[in-house]
């Protein structure tokens, strides 16, 4: 069975964008004080600001999110469902199976994504053979999307959009782009730049050798993000492009979303191995 990546990248998209940019905030503090204090006397209104958007989405700890990763090469690829960062990194998503080339293992036109425990996993139709016989769902543990240090790095790490905007806190040339209106809601837009300097352990996750991740986008050497702050000092939409890879995150409501559960073990086949040796053969 020829997956061509497609299981891994898809399953990236809401954990690579708030895992890779939560290092920023830390890794600046170690690495230049110095530099911080001086974009902070130069921005108080813009830190301020970021500040409080920074507290208030710790503090709600999920959202309903829609998602759009493209990777310029086909259809860009549409996840809508929940996710959560308050005890951990979770998701659970719907997707359509076409434009996420997984017909081949899904009937129906959209297919239920989940992640959670550093592993993510597709519902899939039982498969008559192979690792996936019988199984009602797919498992690809996060080690073969993002290399075995990048997993790490992003499974101890406080993953989640708030540690996004402690990074944007902390980039380079930190912006206000002023007031816009998306999804019909008045937000402010800031954009900032994360040079591979900054990324503390994150780049092993992002490097052109470091797993899946890292053969989709290229490798990376710099994370350009936006985001745009309403009126509740809530993200209403969050962007961050990586190599080749750009992820769409809007926010719709905050809070009160349902706990995020792995699959019974009875009912999944692990892809893991699979997935790593194609990714090696590959290189």
């Amino acid at each position: 069975m020829k997956l061509k990546y497609t299981a891994a990248w898809v399953g990236v998209t809401a954990a690579a964008m708030f895992a890779v940019s939560a290092c920023g905030a830390e890794s600046v503090k170690s690495e230049s004080v110095k530099q911080t204090a001086d974009a902070v006397d130069k921005t108080d209104t813009v830190m301020a600001a970021l500040a409080r958007a920074t507290d208030r989405t710790e503090q709600v700890g999920s959202a309903e999110v829609k998602m759009i990763t493209d990777m310029g090469t086909g259809t860009p690829i549409t996840m809508d469902g929940t996710y959560s960062w308050g005890d951990g990194p979770a998701y659970d998503v719907q997707m359509d199976t076409k434009a996420s080339q997984m017909q081949t293992l899904q009937d129906d036109p959209t297919l239920r994504a989940l992640f959670v425990d550093g592993a993510y996993y597709y519902d899939i139709d039982p498969q008559p053979s192979g690792p996936l016989a019988g199984k009602e769902w797919m498992k690809i543990d996060g080690s073969a999307v993002f290399g075995e240090a990048g997993a790490e790095a992003f499974n101890n790490s406080n993953s989640s959009p708030s540690a996004s905007m402690k990074a944007l806190k902390y980039a380079n040339d930190v912006e206000n782009l002023g007031t816009e209106t998306v999804n019909g809601k008045r937000a402010t837009h800031y954009r900032a730049v994360i040079d591979q300097a900054h990324m503390g352990r994150y780049k092993d996750a992002l490097g052109e050798d470091a797993g899946v991740l890292g053969s989709v986008t290229g490798g990376v050497d710099e994370i350009a993000m936006d985001v745009w702050v309403g009126d509740r000092d809530l993200p209403v939409r969050l962007v961050q492009e990586m190599g080749a890879m750009k992820v769409t995150v809007d926010f719709e409501k905050f809070g009160d979303t349902t706990e995020v559960k792995a699959p019974p073990a009875a009912q999944t086949g692990d892809l893991t191995e699979a997935i790593k040796e194609q990714a090696g053969a590959a290189q």
